[in-house]
């Protein structure tokens, strides 16, 4: 009965994820999905972006700054998260608003930038944020690559980097669930 459970649930979850992923494909400007190369991808951090920590795991965003989020929805609100995985758990939490706009901290600079323009990576040798499927942002093509080259992965879009970590997040959780365990019972 677990295992089943466990299943549905996982199945629950990919199916928002294709379905988000879908509607990030529709949105205006999505430039790498239609496979054209961005002018530019740096976006202002405007309002808001000033929370310290993470709505879902309350984790540093300064620290974290690096893939660092920031959503602004169609009815002014936004959520400050930490990483994707923790946008992917705001957005499946929000499915009856729209995003304005999406930002992520660019691995290399910290900057923000428009996630569905960015490069981003997915995999590798360097630990991820919330994630052991690790998944980076990239304002650039070059970037990303020297990227590859010194930690492996490979190069996707935002679609295929949103996608992964609805896969991913049931064992995410779990994974969390027991670090935080393990910390409680030191």
């Amino acid at each position: 009965m677990r295992n089943y459970l466990i299943m549905s649930f996982m199945i629950v979850l990919f199916a928002v994820g294709y379905a988000m992923a879908a509607d990030f494909k529709n949105m205006a400007g999505d430039c790498c999905a239609k496979g054209k190369q961005p002018d530019t991808v740096t976006a202002p951090a405007k309002g808001g972006d000033e929370e310290a920590s993470c709505k879902h795991c309350r984790m540093d965003r300064k620290k974290f700054a690096h893939s660092r989020m920031f959503i602004k929805y169609d009815d002014e609100t936004s959520a400050a998260t930490c990483s994707l995985r923790c946008a992917a758990v705001e957005l499946i939490n929000s499915i009856d608003r729209s995003p304005q706009s999406i930002l992520v901290g660019d691995y290399a600079t910290r900057q923000l930038i428009d996630a569905e323009r960015a490069v981003w990576v997915i995999g590798g040798t360097k630990q991820g944020v919330m994630t052991r499927n690790p998944k980076w942002a990239f304002a650039g093509q070059e970037a990303a690559e020297a990227f590859v080259k010194e930690n492996g992965g490979r190069i996707a879009t935002f679609d295929e980097a949103m996608t992964a970590a609805n896969g991913d997040l049931y064992q995410d959780t779990k994974m969390i669930r027991d670090k935080r365990k393990m910390m409680k019972n030191q």
